[in-house]
């Protein structure tokens, strides 16, 4: 792997061991961040089609905790974990 630079108005300067494992560090952990952040895009969709918490309510109020349980079962199969 070509060895990172810091760019200087006199040209490009090459990083030392210690911004070299550093920066290696930096990368590796952004990479678990990553996944871990598109692991979960199930859970935005998901968020972002639940009806609101006032109208889960009332469907439960109104028609029973098994209703409810279908209403959200349809954004769950859209929407299935990883």
């Amino acid at each position: 792997m070509a060895k990172r630079h810091h760019m200087t108005p006199n040209g490009p300067i090459p990083f030392t061991e210690e911004e070299e494992t550093k920066k290696d560090a930096e990368e590796a952990q952004w990479a678990i961040d990553k996944a871990e952040y598109d692991a979960n895009q199930y859970q935005r969709d998901r968020q972002a089609e639940y009806p609101a918490i006032v109208e889960q309510l009332d469907e439960i109020y109104h028609n029973g905790i098994d209703s409810w349980k279908a209403v959200i079962k349809v954004t769950k199969d859209k929407y299935p974990k990883g």
